[in-house]
């Protein structure tokens, strides 16, 4: 049975993370909506068996991961006709820091950008992450390393930069 005042305060505790979350794996604030909308529609449909399981909003980080890639596996044939009509407008950002950030992010490998995002945006432990994906500790250690470096190089003028959730909320 569904007990939407437990979904509701589900919701309101965690939509603001998953909407961080969205947007760093993405790397658009549109798309990261849809993502989420997704993820929640599909989160109340199993709340009376999801609101028992021990770690909610960890199920939902994975139907998010799990959607973005699903969306560009289907997308993959359009990039060309994209390419041709241009790119899409773009919205103004608020800050350029969090536009380079972002953009840095695209660049890099989706399992170092998963990786990146919960670790320092959930401040998730290693060893959490790996629980999660379902690795072993030494490959997060190693995407985190890399996708550290992959953005080093990407962001060699830029300060230390925290993506805040007035950034993308």
């Amino acid at each position: 049975m569904r007990d939407g005042q437990s979904f509701d305060d589900f919701y309101r505790s965690t939509t603001r993370r998953m909407m961080r979350y969205g947007y760093a794996v993405v790397g658009d604030y549109n798309e990261a909506q849809d993502l989420v909308q997704e993820a929640y529609a599909r989160a109340w449909r199993q709340w009376g068996r999801l609101s028992a399981h021990p770690a909610p909003e960890a199920w939902l980080r994975l139907v998010v991961s799990r959607l973005a890639t699903d969306r560009w596996r289907r997308l993959r044939g359009l990039r060309g006709a994209l390419r041709l009509a241009g790119p899409p407008p773009s919205v103004s950002p608020p800050n350029e820091d969090s536009v380079l950030l972002v953009q840095a992010l695209r660049q890099v490998p989706a399992t170092h950008r998963r990786a990146l995002a919960l670790h320092y945006l959930f401040d998730m432990p290693v060893e959490e992450i790996a629980d999660e994906i379902g690795v072993p500790v030494g490959t997060v250690k190693s995407w985190l390393s890399r996708g550290r470096a992959r953005l080093a190089a990407l962001l060699p003028d830029l300060a230390v930069v925290e993506l805040e959730a007035t950034d993308v909320a």
